[in-house]
């Protein structure tokens, strides 16, 4: 594509990383936000929407010549709207200039003839004689000066003298001022249908847009839609307070850790998703002395208010954590209406623990670097009960600096924790681990079926597992389950049967062969066929029995 010559104030069609292109103007950055480094780029903020990023000039195209184009190919209503919005914008931007120069020459008109009135005037004085010439003349001079100065003032727009004249607060603009500024709503991602072939942008990931609009209106936020904790357990742990914000901050009743070895960071914490593992995660950052701010996609949390919005705790708190199920809760986080990007500015902080996979953390990644904000990946390898105990393990990649401030958060919510390089390292190694997790599960609840239909008994199996190389907590434990027939969630059997999926996806894009990990899907997929999706991933041994 060819460079084309971009200036401040120019209208635009940007386009973030793998989202659409949208309509925008180059405008000035906040002070504070500072310009990225290499390649050429310009600060836009976007039509219809609350988002504003650096977007590399090679990812820019001027508004009016590829106007029509872009209306052909994108057919979204958030997309139209966002168009009628620059229409608008332009309308009203015309009108008050053509007002502005209508009124500046009507003004110049009237004080030329009230100039040549006074000069004609002053002429016929300075006939009366040359004893009063001089000081008719210093007078006409004197006339002319205030008369200059009179259509110079005429050449001010309405509204230029209006501001000379009427002192304002700072910051606060004119109402004609105001009606200029860039219409917000919620955010550039993704809000039109369609795919944008023809269009021929830097490709930045290669996941393809899909059909429809995801424009979403609620978020998926916990790991579960029945919690298996009961938010009551945290509560009665806590004193709850309301902040002006409207969001809760809740703090431990005793301050004072329990671990004596960990130091409180003085920094605000937020949590958003209070699932099968953000529970215990809350509960344990609480018992250590930290103050958090939480928000739930459940509005009915029984004792506690929660935040409004999570873009409203995001810009309330310093380091904000989430934890959620699935690739499609995580983005619609952060990049749904009032959702965590908006709330980002310079120096925010935000750590995604979900399990996903690594194109997904790192476009999140991006989004959250483009508004100046600092991002870490920190996925959690454990389970509800480890998650109760602060005994998780915690896979960190990303800024370095951030994993380091959050040091007294990993200490109370786990037992170690492993920085791992740059962004998608830690998504990577945890789809690997879940995988071999997954796998070794599918041939317990394989091992114990086989030994019931050959007439062997299942206990006795498990002692011998316990006495051998592979006793472990996880296969006692899942083995119980299986024997008492309890499936009460621990992990959730589809997000197990999720991270198999990705790991498989993770082989595929290396053409690394995994074999093993699609046998135990194939399982856990028949599992889930025979409605054991919301059970504890032991309950796989189920889909051998039916």
């Amino acid at each position: 594509m060819a460079t084309v010559s971009l200036r401040l104030g120019d209208l635009v069609w940007g386009k973030l990383g793998r989202y659409p292109p949208w309509p925008g103007k180059i405008v000035n950055p906040p002070k504070d936000l500072k310009k990225p480094r290499g390649k050429k780029c310009f600060f836009v903020k976007f039509f219809g929407t609350e988002d504003h990023a650096w977007i590399k000039v090679e990812q820019l195209k001027p508004y009016h010549p590829h106007k029509e184009e872009m209306i052909k190919i994108n057919k979204g209503k958030r997309f139209q709207q966002a168009v009628d919005a620059v229409e608008e914008f332009l309308k009203k931007a015309k009108s008050k200039d053509q007002s502005s120069h209508n009124s500046a020459e009507e003004k110049n008109r009237r004080n030329s003839s009230e100039e040549r009135s006074k000069q004609n005037s002053g002429d016929e004085k300075r006939k009366a004689g040359l004893s009063e010439g001089k000081v008719r003349k210093n007078m006409g001079e004197g006339k002319k000066r205030v008369s200059s100065a009179s259509a110079e003032r005429g050449s001010k727009s309405p509204l230029k003298r209006a501001q000379e004249q009427s002192p304002r607060k700072r910051g606060r603009p004119p109402k004609d001022e105001k009606d200029l500024t860039i219409p917000e709503s919620s955010t550039v991602k993704g809000m039109v249908a369609g795919t944008m072939a023809g269009f021929k942008w830097q490709p930045s990931v290669s996941e393809p847009v899909k059909d429809g609009d995801p424009h979403f209106h609620h978020f998926l936020l916990s790991q579960t839609e029945k919690p298996a904790v009961c938010y009551q357990a945290i509560t009665k742990k806590l004193k709850v307070c309301e902040e002006e914000t409207g969001s809760t901050s809740i703090q431990a009743a005793d301050s004072t850790a329990v671990n004596g070895s960990i130091t409180p960071t003085d920094k605000k914490i937020g949590f958003l998703g209070l699932g099968l593992m953000g529970s215990g995660i809350v509960s344990n950052l609480l018992k250590m002395g930290h103050t958090v701010t939480v928000w739930n996609r459940t509005a009915e949390k029984e004792g506690a208010r929660l935040g409004r919005t999570p873009a409203e705790v995001v810009s309330t708190c310093d380091i904000t954590f989430a934890c959620v199920s699935d690739p499609k809760a995580a983005k619609d986080l952060v990049l749904g209406p009032s959702g965590v990007l908006q709330g980002i500015r310079p120096g925010k902080c935000y750590v995604d623990m979900s399990t996903v996979d690594a194109d997904t953390v790192t476009e999140l990644a991006q989004v959250i670097v483009s508004r100046g904000g600092r991002f870490l990946e920190a996925p959690v390898s454990g389970n509800q009960q480890l998650s109760n105990d602060g005994m998780l393990v915690i896979l960190a990649a990303g800024d370095r600096g951030l994993y380091e401030d959050c040091s007294s958060c990993f200490q109370a919510m786990g037992k170690t924790s492993f920085f791992l390089g740059e962004v998608g390292n830690a998504a990577k190694m945890m789809l690997i681990v879940n995988m071999v997790q997954g796998s070794f599960m599918a041939t317990i609840a394989e091992g114990l079926t086989l030994a019931q239909v050959t007439g062997q008994s299942q206990q006795t199996l498990l002692d011998i597992l316990n006495q051998g190389q592979l006793a472990s907590i996880f296969l006692d434990q899942k083995c119980q389950n299986i024997l008492q027939g309890n499936f009460k969630p621990d992990f959730y059997l589809k997000y197990i049967q999720k991270d198999l999926r990705l790991a498989i996806a993770l082989g595929d894009s290396v053409n690394h062969p995994t074999p093993m990990a699609a046998a135990a899907n194939e399982v856990y997929k028949r599992a889930k066929a025979l409605d054991q999706s919301d059970n504890d991933m032991s309950a796989v041994y189920r889909a051998y029995i039916h």
